[in-house]
């Protein structure tokens, strides 16, 4: 038994320090409809005017912080492969299976959507998250077709051999990156409420990644490039999401109609919205990383 806490403790450690950060990068990222600031010219009393943004460093930009550490658990885990690395997946796997030889759990599967369950339970007892229903529901389906494409594309592809060799479907680690999208989903949600949100979810994905290992699943480097695929997933749905669906209704509007007896649709354009969005353009909300 303390065999096992230790080889937890010990890869819950390598996804921690890195999930830590990511969730530490995320606290300004939260602000989502902020309006751009509007600097005041104090020398002209009555003309406004807009200071244009200073350019900033390539590290603080959008693009940077979406894939910056899931290409660092992606790397990690490349250079991990087979015999590769300082501590190679060979290595992982023979230490695994000399302290957990019979080790065997079904646990890692419903733990794959736990951090969704946790999700749905926070709006169910009025939990706000950053996102209402409909939009929060795209964007979790855009991050789960962006992971599915990957992973699977990623599996036919490389053709590495699990540790048990069951099969050539080893790399990466679906599971894994499974459940760190969805803790990466659930931390961008609800890390306004609460940090340990985020931190339960991801301990969660941690475990899991364990577990595959722990079960002879996947290799050491099967499972650090699903977390950060998982975690990539999630923050290009949100780069992608420019648009709040629901938030307007629309300048033009066809309803069903029947007059004397005579079915039909009737037409109608609102023109007074038409031209007030004309004169005030809408600010574009910022859907940075989560």
């Amino acid at each position: 038994m303390k065999n096992i806490v230790r080889i937890w403790l010990a890869l819950t450690m390598c996804f921690g320090l890195t999930s830590q950060e990511l969730m530490a990068q995320e606290a300004d990222s939260l602000k989502k409809y902020e309006a751009p600031v509007v600097a005041q010219d104090t020398l002209k009393k009555y003309q406004d005017s807009v200071a244009s943004p200073a350019k900033q460093p390539f590290f603080k930009s959008k693009a940077f912080r979406a894939t910056i550490i899931p290409s660092i658990l992606i790397a990690y885990g490349l250079s991990t492969i087979k015999d590769n690395g300082i501590y190679s997946s060979y290595d992982a796997q023979r230490d695994i299976q000399r302290h957990f030889p019979n080790f065997q759990t079904k646990i890692d599967n419903p733990l794959l959507i736990a951090p969704y369950v946790e999700l749905a339970a926070a709006n169910l007892f009025n939990i706000k998250s950053n996102h209402d229903f409909l939009n929060t529901t795209i964007l979790i389906l855009k991050a789960e077709a962006i992971f599915g494409l990957t992973v699977f594309a990623l599996k036919r592809t490389t053709n590495q051999v699990r540790p048990n060799g069951e099969n050539d479907q080893s790399m990466p680690s679906g599971h894994t990156a499974q459940a760190f999208l969805a803790a990466s989903i659930l931390n961008s949600e609800l890390k306004h409420k609460s940090p340990w949100y985020g931190i339960g979810a991801y301990t969660i994905a941690t475990s899991v990644g364990a577990f595959r290992m722990l079960n002879n699943k996947h290799w050491q480097s099967d499972v650090f490039v699903g977390a950060g695929i998982g975690m990539l997933s999630s923050h290009l749905a949100y780069l992608s999401h420019r648009n709040r669906w629901g938030r307007k209704p629309s300048i033009v509007q066809l309803s069903p109609t029947y007059i004397y007896g005579v079915p039909g649709f009737a037409f109608s354009m609102n023109l007074d919205d038409y031209r007030n969005r004309k004169r005030t353009p809408v600010a574009s909300y910022d859907y940075s990383l989560n």
